[in-house]
């Protein structure tokens, strides 16, 4: 025991002693400034970019904080990663960074963060047209925050970068950045208890991109105009609480082999295809959420079982629903804008369950050629006749305690709407 406290004792000293000689230096601009500022540093110390322009590449490989006084432009002249962070506890901020490599392979990034950077700080940075924004490779605990990431809009969408790429990185945390071009916003691979919070995502392919990552958390965030809002795919217990989706071209929220996670909360307005699609995702809790003036509202396909579906909005979608099955499945306690509901006592529950989907629907989803019919007598017929006559319709969705009115839109949502349009 009193050797464990004698060793905490020296690292408490250690650490006081290197705070104590932590010096603030200036750094003025040029080619290589920077790089040999780094090499004389001592760990702790604090290097002040004056104002003006730094070419050429650097590797901060021991604990410093780089900041500007002014306006502070590095550029990595196309060479790798134009700061490549491999020492933990370092700190960049204020900086207008751009001219990264342009390989994929080794991921050149305006911000590179290594297995080493654990507990790195990237915030307040301009990076621009890089082809990678930050990649946090490895690095454990790291924090990307307030920055403005504008990718690559020279190749096509696919063979740009990503504005944050995150790999096998526990415990990272991106928050509170802009992002727009390039490929995905965020794509995460192969980590866990990650948290993106109140970003912007715009023009880009995927705002949120999952991949393999478990334990996270999404929420707060803004995709507007992207292909996809939020992709979560073969993903287990992750959150994605209060986000909006606006305009996406494709998908709002889309679950793909991801199992126990909560979507709740969100609002998907306006999409060009899916307010939600649902692939083989077991297990999940869909809560107050808002689907709005989509084509589908939501499209369930088979192997998707014991999900939760309740207190959501469906609201002006084309198609409420698109799920073909041969036996009922209930969600209860939904809001549907198509149902000609009545509440006789009050309580804000219609008072008959509702079927958004009938035989109709089913045929015109598997013969998409039937389409042609869709305005003949013999059809309208059959509609007539399911209405009247429930035990006529097929399995499917069915809400047993529809709701009167739907889930209120926060006023920022509103705002955004607004804007968007």
């Amino acid at each position: 025991m009193m050797i464990v406290r004698a060793a905490a004792l020296i690292l408490a000293l250690l650490t006081a002693t290197a705070q104590v000689f932590a010096a603030e230096i200036v750094v003025e601009p040029g080619a290589g400034t920077l790089a040999r500022a780094i090499s004389l540093a001592n760990p702790g110390d604090r290097l002040v970019l004056a104002a003006g322009l730094y070419s050429g590449s650097v590797t901060v490989d021991r604990p410093l904080t780089i900041t500007a006084r002014g306006e502070v432009r590095l550029n990595g002249e196309g060479e790798g990663s134009v700061v490549l962070v491999d020492a933990p506890d370092v700190i960049v901020e204020g900086l207008y960074i751009s001219g990264s490599g342009n390989s994929h392979e080794d991921i050149d990034s305006g911000v590179k963060l290594t297995k080493k950077a654990q507990g790195a700080i990237v915030r307040n940075n301009e990076l621009e047209g890089n082809l990678y924004g930050v990649d946090i490779h490895g690095a454990r605990d790291a924090l990307v925050a307030d920055n403005v990431i504008i990718g690559r809009s020279d190749r096509r969408m696919n063979q740009r970068g990503n504005g944050v790429y995150v790999w096998n990185a526990p415990g990272a945390k991106v928050e509170g950045n802009t992002v727009r071009l390039g490929r995905d916003g965020i794509f995460v691979n192969t980590s866990r208890r990650n948290t993106f919070s109140n970003n912007r995502f715009e023009n880009l392919r995927f705002a949120v991109h999952y991949m393999h990552a478990n334990d996270s958390t999404v929420t707060g965030n803004v995709s507007i105009g992207n292909h996809l809002g939020y992709a979560i795919m073969f993903t287990d217990r992750v959150k994605i609480r209060d986000n909006v989706s606006i305009g996406d071209r494709e998908h709002g929220i889309m679950l793909n082999y991801a199992n126990n996670s909560v979507v709740e909360g969100n609002a998907v307005i306006g999409g060009g295809e899916k307010c939600l699609f649902v692939y083989n995702a077991n297990k999940n809790v869909m809560r107050g959420n808002r689907f709005e003036g989509c084509p589908i509202g939501i499209h369930f396909t088979g192997g998707s079982e014991r999900n939760e579906i309740t207190g959501n909005a469906f609201i002006a979608n084309r198609t409420q629903i698109k799920f073909v099955s041969t036996r009922d499945h209930v969600w209860s306690g939904n809001y549907w804008s198509d149902h000609a509901a009545y509440d006789v006592n009050g309580d804000g529950i219609a008072d008959q369950p509702f079927r958004p989907n009938d035989a109709m629907d089913r045929i015109l989803w598997t013969q998409p050629s039937a389409k042609l019919l869709i305005g003949s007598p013999a059809v309208q017929l059959i509609r007539w006749a399911q209405r009247n006559f429930p035990s006529l319709l097929p399995g499917g969705v069915v809400d047993d305690r529809p709701l009167m009115k739907p889930r209120e839109l926060a006023e920022a949502v509103v705002q955004l709407r607004a804007v968007s349009q």
